[in-house]
């Protein structure tokens, strides 16, 4: 049954079938961090269960973070089953790639295709969610214990590095029959027009919070006009 559906259902589907759980695997945006705090109450996957019951408050959802903040998908691969797996979702959100551009572009890609292919072999959807861009300079305040980072960060958006592990990701995915919801592009659309790093709350690669609806606006419209 896919996500859809499953939001649809009515009493006596609940009765057969139970809530929908959502699971959301990833590094530290779908964690909730903003500048040197987390707030799970403004991270995406929150607005987005708002959003959902806006329009369908009948079914119980679920939402089970499973991210880590600064992990990579290759560090939490080995957890999917327990993490994941377990709470047998009927949606799970992949979003990775911010940590992963400091390791290699095979080690990122070998391990999004074992999770997109555990996920789709249990049967559940799977939808991969690129992440925003990273900082394109070091603003004059960026935290002092981030400046080394930004630096780096910096030269790898720049440099196009970080286009080139998302673009990567995402041919992965779409190889794979692995829908992507695209906010990676979104966010390279508003740099045409907009400081993008004014945007990142740490000024590194955090969203404010106002750009947590970007993430949550773009699932909710997947989510509502899959099939």
């Amino acid at each position: 049954m896919h996500i859809q559906e499953k939001l649809m259902l009515d009493r006596a589907g609940l009765l057969q079938h139970g809530p929908c759980n959502i699971v959301i695997f990833g590094d530290s945006i779908s964690h909730g961090a903003f500048n040197g705090y987390v707030d799970q109450q403004s991270v995406y996957w929150n607005l987005l269960k708002q959003k959902l019951h806006a329009v369908r408050d009948y079914m119980p959802i679920n939402m089970i973070c499973a991210a880590v903040g600064g992990a990579t998908a290759g560090e939490l691969l080995s957890g999917l089953e327990e993490r994941v797996l377990s709470h047998k979702p009927d949606l799970v959100i992949v979003c990775f790639g911010l940590n992963d551009i400091n390791g290699t572009l095979e080690d990122y890609t070998g391990a999004l295709r074992q999770i997109f292919q555990k996920c789709l072999a249990a049967g559940c959807d799977v939808v991969f969610m690129t992440p925003n861009m990273l900082n394109t300079y070091v603003a004059e305040d960026t935290p002092v214990q981030h400046k080394p980072y930004a630096e780096k960060t910096a030269q790898m958006q720049n440099s196009g590095r970080m286009d080139k592990y998302i673009y990567a990701a995402v041919e992965l995915a779409e190889r794979m029959g692995v829908p992507v919801c695209d906010c990676y592009s979104k966010w390279k659309e508003l740099s045409k027009t907009q400081d993008t790093t004014l945007l990142l709350s740490n000024r590194v690669n955090h969203p404010i919070e106002e750009m947590h609806n970007l993430f949550a606006d773009a699932l909710f419209d997947w989510i509502m006009q899959e099939k």
